[in-house]
């Protein structure tokens, strides 16, 4: 009989890589149009002015600004009431310097 364990398939060992989804820029920051604000699976934040979209829920800015978020209350299909958060890009004056 062998003496050491045979070096076999396990179960273990397996696992994905991190997304890394979350908040990239935070409230007050200053943005440039393009840049990536959330990265998100579904719509846990919400895009307000100036931010869209993307295929993957990811939010991101449409403008030159500050970034500001805010709560929303909004009614759900059955009648609840739930604080959705909102991102909004607050556009700054063209020549600000």
């Amino acid at each position: 009989m062998a003496h050491t364990k045979s070096g076999g398939s396990t179960a273990l060992g397996r696992d994905s890589a991190s997304k890394r989804l979350g908040v990239k820029i935070g409230d007050g920051a200053p943005v440039r149009t393009g840049m990536i604000i959330v990265r998100q699976r579904g719509t846990s934040v919400r895009g307000g002015i100036n931010v869209a979209r993307g295929a993957d829920d990811t939010l991101y800015s449409l403008a030159d600004g500050l970034i500001r978020f805010r709560t929303k209350k909004t009614r759900r299909f059955h009648g609840q009431l739930l604080a959705k958060t909102i991102v909004d890009v607050v556009p700054t004056p063209a020549d600000s310097h």
